[in-house]
């Protein structure tokens, strides 16, 4: 077996060892796609800074259902149901069924907030523009 050499061994990229490590956090992380879920641009508007929307669709979830969680720079969105033992169903065709979901969040992404409609769950998300910081370094000379 042999291993590809990692992209983030070039000389000039230092520093860069937590980003490959989170890189293979995602390569391993294997969701089964449940449930769907968009992530769209949402453009600046007024006061408020442009921002990211995760959509994910969780028809039959109740809001105490779902827990959307920040651990350290994941977004994790749970959803647990329980089978009600009191109905006596026919035909059975939308299962009760658990899932988390995992968002890798750059450094700086804030959660801004999430609310379920209609079946949908958005949490939206916002990074705050950093400041452009140009600074010179003074050489100091060593020659004797």
């Amino acid at each position: 077996m042999t291993t590809r050499p990692s992209p983030f061994g070039h000389p000039f990229l230092l520093g860069f060892d937590e980003i490959e490590q989170a890189l293979d956090r995602v390569a391993k992380g294997g969701n089964d796609g449940y449930p769907p879920y968009n992530i769209e641009r949402v453009p600046r508007s007024g006061d408020e800074p442009e921002r990211l929307r995760i959509t994910l669709a969780v028809a039959g979830f109740t809001q105490d259902q779902l827990d959307v969680m920040l651990e350290e720079n994941q977004l994790v969105v749970r959803g647990r149901q329980v089978d009600d033992k009191a109905r006596q169903f026919l035909h059975r065709g939308i299962a009760a069924r658990q899932f988390q979901r995992s968002f890798l969040l750059a450094d700086g992404m804030e959660v801004v907030g999430a609310d379920l409609a209609n079946g949908l769950l958005s949490i939206d998300l916002t990074r705050p523009e950093p400041e452009r910081i140009i600074r010179k370094i003074a050489i100091v000379s060593r020659d004797l």
